[in-house]
């Protein structure tokens, strides 16, 4: 029996409720089963990686444009022409990626933007739109978001892309960015993880570890702060540190003079977690092993100083540090020479078989067995 709701909708009475409910339940036994009455295993005992594996090993791919899903830098799904279509979503959210003590809105905006990129980059894809959902409490002004958004659209128009949509609606727990971006690349040009080979050499781009100890400088200035608001900021000469940490950038650049020079990575993906945990990524995807030498690593002077200043190890912020949406890739041995001589491209080891394991070489010779200890999500 039906009974008109006031606003001009039905609703069920009592007992035909509970009659539905009831067949429901028996039909769907699965339904009654409480998560919370079962075994629980901890997020941080699995990590983000084992809970993305634990999540993929349930999926399957059900439609044949659908060529890539989890498990690498962006999803893949086929087009006409040969072309395809590059899908990728971050999320940040306050608290946790970020902090608004020291971080101001058109830079968090910026950096929204550029972690995605850097995502098609990886890839060896080429971004064109985005969609932006918002979730933002009462706390932030309209020329709060307008701050944000000016970050935002200066990110579009330094990666030529467009800002085609999204989504906004209210917070109760701080400010939620999350950016989706579409790439599109030759099907004959795709680069995965899961394709390097013993002998391909190992590259990275830029340097590496700026950011961590960026961060670590703001962190530092924040306690001052707390304790003493009336103590001014010393971030004299850490300026190159504190960009690597606010304003990242996505390499793009690189990914369009490799395409100028015809090479091809044979794997690739962007230093989002740290240096040590990338390569592992490389290495267990594709089923190789790798040697590193610690004398190879990029590390900025700026970097090495406000490590060295913190008491911090330079070489564990380059390999541990992440943030740093750098480029690590694999070439082929005769792709060498067309890139030796470039100015931002280092060459720091080399992929081997998969028995001699992942390591890095110290400037004493040792071997030293990588492990990753980079951003822990859970």
């Amino acid at each position: 029996m039906l009974c008109r709701h006031k606003h001009g909708g039905f609703a069920f009475e009592k007992d035909i409720i509970f009659v539905v409910l009831f067949q429901v339940l028996l039909l769907c036994p699965k339904l009654t089963n409480n998560p919370m009455e079962q075994t629980r295993t901890e997020l941080a005992s699995v990590g983000e990686f084992g809970l993305i594996n634990r999540i993929q090993s349930h999926v399957t791919l059900q439609n044949t444009e659908s060529i890539k899903g989890i498990g690498d830098d962006a999803s893949v799904i086929a087009c006409p022409d040969n072309q395809y279509t590059l899908l990728s979503t971050d999320m940040l959210l306050e608290g946790v990626h970020f902090d608004l003590s020291y971080t101001p809105l058109p830079h968090l905006g910026f950096k929204a933007v550029a972690v995605n990129v850097s995502d098609i980059a990886a890839m060896y894809g080429i971004p064109k739109q985005i969609v932006v959902g918002l979730a933002v409490s009462n706390r932030f002004s309209v020329e709060a978001i307008d701050a944000l958004y000016e970050g935002i659209q200066a990110a579009c128009e330094a990666y030529k892309v467009d800002l085609v949509g999204g989504d906004t609606t209210s917070s109760r727990s701080g400010l939620v960015i999350s950016v989706s971006v579409l790439g599109m690349t030759e099907a004959d040009k795709i680069v995965y993880r899961n394709t390097a080979k013993p002998t391909h050499i190992v590259c990275v781009t830029g340097d590496l570890g700026g950011a961590y100890t960026g961060l670590q400088i703001l962190e530092r200035e924040k306690q001052v702060y707390m304790q003493d608001p009336s103590m001014q900021p010393e971030l004299t000469g850490k300026e190159y540190v504190l960009q690597r940490q606010l304003r990242p950038t996505a390499r793009m650049d690189i990914i369009h003079e490799l395409r100028e020079l015809g090479i091809v990575p044979t794997a690739m993906i962007d230093v989002s977690d740290g240096l040590a945990s990338e390569i592992l990524h490389i290495c267990r995807q594709s089923g190789v092993g790798a040697a590193l030498f610690e004398d190879k690593l990029p590390i900025d002077a700026a970097t090495y100083n406000t490590a060295v200043e913190l008491s911090l190890d330079p070489i564990t912020c380059a390999m541990n540090g992440g943030e740093d949406y750098e480029l690590l890739f694999t070439i082929r041995q005769e792709d060498y020479e067309s890139l030796k001589n470039h100015p931002d491209i280092s060459f720091i080891g080399y992929i081997q078989e998969a028995s001699l394991g992942t390591h890095l070489i110290t400037k004493a010779g040792s071997r030293v067995s990588i492990q990753a200890q980079g951003w822990m999500h859970f």
